[in-house]
């Protein structure tokens, strides 16, 4: 007898090892395993649950349902939870053991929902390799209300060899989706690096991300102080632009994804953005060591190999912002060089010529017997190459800013010198600048103080600097002629220039003025 029970164990270990070494194929692997499994047990019936995650779980394979557990395409498999399931997650479930009474049988039972066929009691074993866990096992038969402690062990045995299958398709597939992502991955940084503009180029990484490796839900932070900005996030095929703001405390789970380099369970109403899918996945995106910024998704799971695939778009997605950084400032050099040599053309002709044309002018007006008329003639020329030779002065300024180097206070002051004007500067706050900011509040107090000089007859103009932790912020206040608001508007060409200057560096610039009562600018530019 004992005999016989051996040799029937290993025919059913033989049968199911056959069984799992034919399939590379999950599902119909799992249902030909179990229906093998009750043939050479004469188990009546059976079904598999896998569970990538606590309580989230599916029945990939069942054999021979009663009808109140195969109602309405198997829906009571697919909900609800048990006692096997609970205990499971719970870690309690570690061996093959009876289970008294089968909870959803019972159910049915109670709800009067379907036969159940004389089942009312199984067996479960969780499904486990090199000790990670993957699912559960349960079988059971009508009428049987108990399994051997032989029984149980056999089972567990060829849990164990189901569990291994498992790991090894799943190891298989990994790698298979490991070369395709690496293939997915070679193609979105072609399109990355089509981009040139760091804006576009984090939009087009947050699209491209999503779209290339189907997760639902991708997004970048930039950061910044006090607050996270969330830049933009793709959401069911769709990209979005937000520049939202965001504490630290909002968004500490994506902190937490990041640093810990792994996955992280989102808490119900806790994450900010977006609840649908439970894992989030996330990675810092640094140039030099220094964090600009964290890309994320948000998926019901995530692999180790989608994780490396993540770091991997982030690290593109650096050396992308920083080619464009590098790109963006040897433009600002070839700009600012042709700016040099622009002015250095216009001083070395245009000017001289101009002062030459006065100086040929006051010469004439002294020879003798020149006929009145012809005299007055050569003062208004005299007169129009002076005004020119001051407007080519400030053209030179504008185009040539020489002292900024000294200071951004200092070299609108020494404007407003020379276009005659009677300056009280004032700084609160220091903190160096960068080089886009500083230049486009040098420009804007050029433009602003030009007007004074021109439209508030009054040669008296304060200057204000504030620097903090948030931007910078320049007013310029006259007590001139002012003017009316709502017939200039935003008509002239200056005013223009500068509320764009303003809005290309995330800023504002308002302009608050009334007849004889003055004007006041004020730009604020975001550091």
């Amino acid at each position: 007898m004992e005999e016989q029970r051996h040799e029937r164990e290993l025919l059913t270990l033989k049968t199911i090892a056959e069984t799992l070494n034919r399939s590379t194929d999950l599902k119909p692997m799992l249902q030909a395993v179990l229906e093998d499994l009750l043939s050479v047990t004469g188990l009546k019936t059976g079904w598999i649950f896998l569970s990538p995650h606590k309580s989230k779980f599916t029945c990939e394979a069942d054999v021979k349902l009663p009808a109140a557990l195969a109602q309405k395409e198997k829906e009571p498999m697919c909900n609800g939870t048990c006692w096997c399931l609970n205990k499971y997650w719970d870690g309690r479930l570690n061996q093959a053991v009876n289970i008294i009474e089968c909870k959803r049988l019972e159910d049915a039972l109670h709800h009067k929902t379907g036969d159940t066929e004389g089942l009312t009691h199984h067996a479960t074993v969780p499904l486990t390799a090199a000790g990670e866990s993957f699912g559960l096992l349960n079988v059971g038969s009508p009428g049987k209300e108990t399994f051997s402690d032989e029984e149980l062990t056999l089972l567990e045995s060829v849990a164990f060899q189901i569990g291994t299958a498992i790991k090894r398709i799943r190891l298989y597939q990994d790698e298979q989706k490991r070369a395709e992502n690496y293939i997915n991955l070679g193609t979105l940084t072609r399109e990355l690096w089509r981009h040139e503009c760091a804006d576009e180029i984090i939009s087009a990484i947050v699209q491209h991300t999503g779209q290339t490796f189907n997760w639902p839900f991708v997004g970048y932070f930039s950061k910044s102080t006090p607050n996270t900005i969330l830049h933009s996030f793709y959401k069911n095929g769709e990209i979005r632009i937000t520049d939202k703001a965001y504490s630290k405390e909002a968004i500490h789970e994506l902190q937490e994804a990041a640093r810990s380099d792994q996955p992280v369970p989102l808490q119900e109403n806790d994450f900010p953005i977006h609840l649908e899918y439970p894992v989030i996945q996330a990675k810092y995106v640094m140039i030099r060591d220094e964090e600009i910024g964290i890309l994320f998704a948000l998926h019901e799971s995530f692999s180790k190999n989608d994780g490396e695939i993540l770091q991997a778009v982030a690290d593109h997605m650096a050396l992308a912002i920083e080619q464009a950084r590098v790109n963006d400032k040897r433009q600002e050099l070839i700009l600012a060089e042709e700016r040099n040599r622009l002015a250095r053309d216009l001083h070395d002709s245009v000017s001289q010529k101009l002062f030459s044309l006065s100086m040929t002018a006051r010469g004439a007006q002294n020879i003798p017997n020149v006929p009145a008329i012809l005299n007055d003639a050569l003062k208004d020329i005299q007169h129009l190459s002076q005004e020119a030779m001051q407007e080519m002065r400030t053209l030179i300024w504008q185009l040539r800013p020489v002292g900024i180097e000294a200071g951004l206070m200092t070299s609108l002051k020494s404007y407003a010198v020379g276009l005659g004007l009677n300056p009280n500067c004032d700084v609160s706050g220091f903190k160096l600048l960068p080089r886009p900011i500083e230049e486009a509040l040098f420009r804007i107090g050029q433009e602003s103080l030009n007007n004074v000089q021109k439209h508030a007859g009054i040669a008296d103009v304060t200057l204000h600097l504030l620097i903090n932790e948030q931007g910078a912020t320049l007013t310029i206040v006259d007590t001139g002629n002012g003017f009316n608001q709502e017939t200039v508007g935003d008509c002239t060409l200056g005013l223009r220039g500068m509320k764009e200057r303003a809005a290309l560096l995330g800023g504002s610039l308002s302009i608050f003025s009334k007849p004889k009562s003055g004007t006041k600018v004020q730009v604020r530019l975001p550091l």
